[in-house]
């Protein structure tokens, strides 16, 4: 009788897969190893040939001449504040609109969709001038709203939620909270969003991070300095007339950066079942 060889790959091809996935891991983490490793050095660290690959004991030394020269933590919390409410707002109006899009009939349902979906082919940059425009009519100018309103629905996040909901969320258990006496709001609250969590925890990180890292739109708005984002922070310390302090600038990027690394993981886990999902058929 012949031998049943099962699907499992040879020790050969795992032991590739596993040096591969090692040296990507390496690869994506090395650029902020040596950002931390600039960090911690001299001034002169970026350009030491060989290259410095070691940490060092300047990193706070570092850091204080990068508050000197900016209001780094006032930055910091406007960054914070901008971000969570725009993540907010586009959790809440993107999953609403998603699901309206993927479960309900209404007339002209189509055409909107796809007029959702037409804006996404629209370049920031051409909506820059008229949306400019509309900030100085409401004296919106150099405010936190002039950050948070236009920002506070976006065409992605309906799309996504529009996508994942018309495949997770199966039309027996609308009925059943409908037959329950159960209402619009209600039955998205108590049965809708416990199935798309995955999906609204990956669209919340990539909205935290889109928005913690914007800087054109933030520096056309904003003029108090009191006002800045941690990026327009960033950029002042690349404006010296004694040239380029590398382990100030990267100290000052590595705190800026760990916010988005603390949301990463504190939601990896649904971010990884959001963009798994329907990749394995039950």
């Amino acid at each position: 009788m012949r031998t049943v060889r099962g699907d499992r790959p040879g020790i050969a091809a795992q032991a590739f897969y596993y040096v591969f996935l090692t040296i990507g891991a390496f690869i994506s983490v090395f650029p902020f190893y040596w950002m931390f490793v600039i960090a911690t050095n001299e001034r002169g660290a970026a350009s030491h040939i060989p290259p410095v690959i070691t940490i060092s004991d300047q990193f706070i030394a570092n850091f204080e001449r990068a508050l000197d020269k900016t209001e780094f933590w006032t930055s910091l919390g406007n960054s914070l504040f901008v971000s969570i409410m725009v993540t907010a707002s586009v959790l809440f109006f993107c999953s609403l609109a998603g699901y309206a899009f993927a479960k309900y009939e209404f007339k002209f349902k189509h055409f909107l969709f796809f007029f959702v979906l037409a804006t996404l082919f629209v370049p920031q940059q051409l909506s820059v001038l008229p949306t400019y425009v509309i900030m100085a009519k409401l004296q919106w100018i150099d405010s936190y709203k002039a950050l948070i309103v236009p920002a506070m629905v976006n065409a992605f996040g309906i799309f996504w939620m529009r996508q994942y909901i018309s495949s997770a969320v199966h039309a027996e258990l609308l009925e059943a909270g409908r037959i329950d006496g159960a209402g619009h709001l209600r039955i998205f609250g108590t049965i809708v969003v416990p199935i798309i969590t995955p999906a609204i925890a990956t669209l919340g990180i990539f909205t935290f991070m889109n928005t913690w890292n914007d800087f054109f739109w933030p520096l056309v708005v904003l003029k108090d300095r009191s006002h800045y984002t941690v990026q327009i922070a960033l950029q002042q310390l690349f404006t010296t007339r004694d040239g380029l302090d590398y382990g100030m600038i990267m100290s000052a990027t590595f705190m800026a950066t760990l916010p988005l690394l603390i949301v990463f993981l504190a939601f990896s886990r649904w971010f990884i079942a959001g963009l798994t999902s329907g990749a394995v058929k039950s």
